[in-house]
């Protein structure tokens, strides 16, 4: 088991501190262009890629979303009265704590521990997270919701694409997924990288209240989707990739949104620094639980 456990976690560990590395060393890396890349073409990729190469059941990919959208609905309410009784701003903190690494870590971490069939399911949870992130997440700090968002999200509509494909029973040209495969590979691992980049890059503010926002945003993270998959009746593969989505730390587009509508993003970035550390820590543990 530990050896198991040590082929998942070192290469997400590796390939993030080759990021944080080269940051740390001045050397050029325009953040800006990787995201939109791998948000604008690798993801989108990657996920019909999966999608259509691990022939998912709809259903199961329809019962990890619903699964997803469940445990907003519970993070929301929780961290709104978690806040609410510290007397902590809403909008600085509501969004950071609900919306955790999904992609960056927790695509990569789904993919070691269960393999394609694992990074099919994640891909189910992470639309859904996508979805409201850059909708209802980007709101919360905003003061006011776009849902004409969700129009410009690619992601959306390499989802729709592969659901047409698959619900329709239609085969995939072999070019169209070699392509495909091929742009949706550089996604993982620049996506590690530029984690690693980014928290290089981020400050540690306020280090006692980013330590409890981060226990907050994993602990609740892990019991939320413990208990869903309980209740859920989730087994195996399905329960361990809930579980990990559920449990990862807070994600980084949560300091740009907070930066971009000045929402105290200095102490945000280090909920972002100290979850992520603390979950590179506790991994161990949490991997040896759902594998």
């Amino acid at each position: 088991m530990l050896g198991q456990i040590l082929n998942v976690i070192a290469p997400v560990f590796i390939c993030a501190l080759v990021g944080y590395v080269w940051r740390k060393q001045g050397r050029p890396y325009d953040t800006e262009m990787v995201t939109t890349l791998v948000t604008n073409i690798g993801t989108p990729c990657l996920v019909f890629s999966t999608l259509i190469e691990t022939r998912i059941e709809p259903d199961a990919f329809l019962s990890m979303g619903w699964a997803a959208a469940l445990s907003m609905a519970v993070f929301y309410p929780v961290y709104y009265l978690f806040l609410r009784a510290a007397k902590l701003s809403q909008r600085a903190y509501l969004s950071a704590l609900t919306y955790g690494n999904v992609g960056n870590m927790g695509l990569p971490l789904c993919l070691l521990a269960f393999g394609d069939h694992g990074l099919a399911l994640a891909i189910a949870y992470f639309t859904v997270n996508v979805l409201l992130l850059f909708t209802a997440g980007v709101a919360v700090p905003a003061g006011a919701a776009n849902p004409g968002a969700l129009l410009r999200l690619p992601i959306l509509y390499g989802v729709v694409l592969a659901m047409v494909f698959l619900f329709g029973g239609y085969e995939v040209p072999d070019w169209t997924l070699n392509t495909t495969k091929i742009l949706g590979g550089l996604t993982v691992p620049l996506m590690l990288i530029t984690l690693g980049v980014s928290l290089a890059g981020l400050g540690i503010q306020g280090m006692k209240l980013a330590t409890v926002l981060s226990v907050m945003r994993l602990g609740v993270g892990f019991i939320v989707g413990w208990g869903l998959a309980e209740v859920l009746g989730f087994t195996g593969t399905e329960r361990g990739v809930l579980i990990l989505q559920c449990a990862m730390p807070v994600a980084v587009f949560n300091f740009l949104f907070a930066q971009r509508y000045d929402q105290q993003p200095e102490k945000v970035a280090g909920s972002v620094v100290i979850s992520t550390l603390i979950s590179f820590a506790t991994l161990p543990a949490l991997l040896a639980f759902v594998m």
